[in-house]
């Protein structure tokens, strides 16, 4: 096995990734995907029953707030006391009814990944706690003094000039796609938080990976089309009864490089080591386990001929798992085969309406919006964003109040109706509102018949 040498005696693999604790993986059965139909997306309603409290009560959270918190300097004192204030803390919305506290507790007092840092990822999720508009997708830059380790993984140690020369010109302007699962980073830590930092404490541990359990209503009605999605993105499960099934959930194999050198060499603005860590297992999660951190690709497959980011059927599939919960991916707009706008599914006053009616549920709502690519003969671009909120201007025209991962800004960003209902491609809603006024095919189910399509 080749190595080379990249940072505190860590070493990186050409061909087996960062050495680190090997864990089993769960086995992916594929034997029932030939006799089962494709299942629909079933959504469920986005609730949670949380205790709310702002002061620590027993010896145990006591002892751990004063071990955290003497660890912080002033300012993060101050940022750890608001997250005890605001109730945040102490929230145990967790999948094994663990804290906020006891998982920042375990990520500072446990065993990190060598080449992490405990108080460097303690720090970054008491930024998230003040303001989860910090994270972004934002790629960071590879030191010179990494360069040619990566530029080894990137080229399976290639001697090739040219290759070599044309790696290092994508590593150095790389602009990452990973804006959906960004937007589902920011939907998880703003809605239940104990359960994103257990996520976080588990993929920043030195076996880089956490478990979930999922009902399986959440993905399909019919247990045997869960299984069917869970096979077919090619996710390690066990089922646990007809009703739930675990879930392994691991960032790719080169994601910790990344995280490692965001430990001492982050810049202002660049991804945090979380972001690297919770957007790469998305993207794995979604592509099929086939998504590359260092270059920004994942593998084409049966729904999609291209190498980029995750398009709208696989962004649902990943939130499915991620939150135990589903939406219904909306199409909003017509496209024609040349990839240009020729109308719309819904008048903007119902789009508006479903948009509204959907916050007034408590969900965040994650769209991809589109515009015309001047570059690429007008063919629509697109990108996800999060909608958190709407208010009324003194014209009485509704603003949208929105997260963006792609910025540059750690605040809300607000939009016009008149700017972004156009522009809005696709919508996750839940599926009393998707469908109230008339019956959707999945997406992926249009996407999979186009494909098949072309080949012919």
């Amino acid at each position: 096995m080749v190595s080379v040498n990249f940072q505190n005696n860590v070493k990186v693999y050409q061909t087996g990734g960062t050495e680190k604790v090997q864990t089993a993986s769960f086995p992916v059965t594929t034997g029932t995907e030939k006799s089962i139909k494709a299942p629909a997306f079933k959504a469920t309603a986005y609730t949670s029953v949380v205790d709310v409290r702002t002061s620590l009560t027993t010896s145990d959270e006591k002892k751990k707030y004063k071990e955290i918190s003497s660890e912080l300097n002033l300012n993060y004192r101050k940022k750890l006391e608001f997250a005890l204030k605001s109730g945040i803390l102490l929230k145990n919305d967790s999948d094994d009814k663990t804290s906020v506290l006891d998982n920042l507790h375990k990520i500072l007092k446990e065993e990190r990944d060598p080449g992490l840092d405990g108080r460097t990822i303690l720090k970054e999720c008491l930024d998230i706690i003040e303001n989860p508009y910090v994270i972004t997708q934002t790629c960071e830059d590879i030191p010179d003094e990494y360069k040619t380790p990566v530029l080894g993984l990137v080229t399976d140690l290639s001697e090739d000039m040219n290759e070599l020369e044309e790696a290092n010109y994508n590593i150095d302007n790389m602009h990452t796609g990973t804006c959906p699962t960004a937007s589902i980073e920011f939907d998880l830590a703003t809605k239940k938080p104990a359960e994103f930092f257990r996520m976080v404490e588990g993929l920043t541990s030195p076996k880089n990976e956490t478990y979930k359990v999922i009902d399986m209503n959440a993905l399909s009605e019919k247990t045997l089309d869960a299984v069917w999605l869970l096979n077919k993105f090619k996710t390690p499960h066990q089922k646990l009864g007809f009703e739930k099934a675990v879930v392994l959930l691991k960032p790719d194999e080169h994601a910790i490089v990344r995280a490692r050198i965001q430990n001492n060499h982050r810049d202002k603005g660049e991804r945090s080591i979380i972001d690297v860590l919770m957007q790469s297992t998305m993207m794995q999660l979604g592509s099929q386990q086939t998504y590359n951190s260092l270059t920004d690709k994942r593998a084409p497959n049966a729904w999609t001929q291209e190498d980029g980011g995750l398009i709208d059927f696989e962004k649902t599939y990943v939130e499915s798992v991620m939150e135990n919960k589903n939406t219904v991916s909306v199409i909003y707009q017509k496209i024609d085969q040349d990839g240009k706008l020729v109308g719309h599914e819904k008048d903007f006053a119902t789009i508006k309406q479903e948009l509204l009616d959907t916050l007034n549920m408590g969900h965040n709502i994650i769209i991809g919006y589109t515009w015309p690519d001047p570059n690429n003969d007008n063919k629509l671009a697109g990108h996800e964003i999060t909608i958190v909120g709407a208010k009324t201007d003194k014209n009485g025209e509704t603003i949208f109040i929105c997260q963006d991962s792609d910025d540059n800004k750690d605040e809300p960003i607000e939009m016009k109706e008149s700017f972004l209902l156009p522009k809005i491609h696709h919508a996750g809603l839940p599926q009393e509102i998707a469908e109230r006024d008339f019956q959707y095919e999945d997406s992926w189910k249009i996407g999979l018949n186009e494909f098949n399509q072309q080949k012919k």
